[in-house]
């Protein structure tokens, strides 16, 4: 078991430096950048619910689901992006990319169970031009974004009730270069590097209960308090001589002094409840608040954006035809689907920039034990022409495992 153990820690190490890049959205110039989904495969098919609890699943967004658990349960999830770009004066460009989603393992032990894992927090990746009024081009660029290594831990109180914490480790780079276009031999360029990270921390609540024969009743309560980000900030001021195919020869550089800041992330309430019979159907309903107006990140300021408080509206569930069917390999087969509306909390020219989501998918049982292959594809829109902003027009392809193991069994000796 120890090997397998260090196996995970080995792998979820090395995977933290793809877990930054997963956006081309111009929105990810704000704040920290665009904020990603933190769930799986299975949650984001169902329009990102999160408050399914089971013993044979993992729900990276409510930690009382690790008192649930039976089996040791590895999963890991990728996605592909695909982006279309509108304006109001219907110019239109088209970008992708592909990040890793997540990567976590939960392991129960009596009543109690415990996970750790590594997930996207938020992306930046645009690429913009403006003009300046003397007609020169300015571009501006940006990489980087948040990750979390997490440790989570889940009680099982009595037949109904489970209770968890997450501690979350956030930590990550950003870079915001900015290079302004002269008839000049040299052009002027900017680089703000700030590196990130905090500690941050979940509470959850999970509460089922069979109300009928057939029926469960479940219900979920997760809380995320603020917290701060220590942001190490840096400037670098340059001349630089930009070569016919965009590589960049530095002719002078200079350090610029800048201040260390603390960033105020906002606090987070999710409450959700939904209704199915166990292995065969569900539907359910989640709401989320986030106090996004507490924000401030001076670093990453703009005169033309605010951020204001969010709600989220989620809805989705699956269905399984029969779950045990020895005859059907369809009918053994998770059909899910749901749909969301997200107010993303950044206002920009007075315009409040929202998401609009409708996804769908399927879970393929593969191998031993209830492991199965998880497909899902989402459509939506997020932004507004108006004001002289961008419209986004996406999809999301998902791909996922959720593997079962037995790490502690009785040896019997004869």
């Amino acid at each position: 078991m120890i090997k397998k153990i260090l196996v995970v820690i080995l792998v979820i190490v090395t995977s933290v430096s793809y877990a930054q890049e997963g956006t081309s959205s111009p929105y990810s110039f704000f704040g920290i950048g665009l904020q990603k989904f933190k769930g799986t495969v299975e949650n984001r098919s169902m329009g990102g619910l999160g408050i399914l609890t089971d013993s044979i699943h993992l729900n990276l967004q409510n930690p009382a689901s690790y008192g649930e658990l039976a089996l040791t349960t590895y999963t890991l999830g990728a996605n592909y992006n695909g982006l279309n770009l509108d304006n109001a004066a219907g110019d239109d460009s088209y970008k992708d990319n592909a990040s890793l989603d997540y990567l976590a393992i939960g392991i129960p032990a009596g009543k109690f169970g415990f996970g750790f894992g590594v997930i996207p927090i938020s992306s930046v990746g645009y690429q913009t031009n403006s003009f300046d009024a003397d007609g020169f081009e300015n571009q501006f660029f940006g990489t980087g974004g948040l990750n979390r290594v997490f440790v989570a831990a889940g009680f099982k109180v009595n037949e109904n009730l489970s209770v968890g914490l997450d501690i979350n480790y956030n930590f990550g780079n950003i870079e915001n270069k900015s290079i302004k276009r002269t008839d000049f031999e040299f052009e002027s360029r900017r680089i703000d590097n700030s590196d990130l990270s905090g500690v941050s921390l979940s509470f959850g609540i999970a509460y089922n209960k069979m109300i009928s024969e057939k029926l469960k009743l479940t219900t979920s309560i997760v809380s995320t308090p603020s917290f701060n980000l220590n942001s190490e900030n840096s400037v670098e001021l340059a001349t630089v001589t930009i070569l016919p195919n965009g590589a960049e020869i530095v002719n002078n550089r200079t350090e610029v002094e800048t201040e260390d800041q603390k960033l105020d992330l906002p606090a987070e309430l999710k409450v959700g409840a939904g209704i199915g019979e166990p292995k065969k159907w569900f539907i359910g309903a989640e709401y989320i608040y986030l106090n996004a107006s507490s924000f401030e990140n001076r670093s990453f300021a703009s005169d033309n954006a605010i951020f204001e408080n969010a709600s989220k509206v989620k809805l989705g569930g699956y269905y399984i035809p029969k779950y045990n069917s020895l005859t059907s390999y369809l009918n053994r087969i998770v059909y899910r689907g749901g749909v969301r509306y997200e107010e993303t909390g950044l206002n920009i020219n007075g315009q409040s920039i929202n998401e609009f989501g409708i996804s769908f998918g399927v879970g393929l049982p593969v191998g031993r034990l209830f492991s199965n292959a998880n497909i899902g594809f989402e459509f939506g829109t997020r932004g507004t022409t108006d004001a002289g902003l961008v419209k986004e027009e996406f999809f999301n392809i998902s791909l996922g495992l959720s593997l079962n193991d037995r790490w502690f069994r009785k040896v019997k000796f004869n």
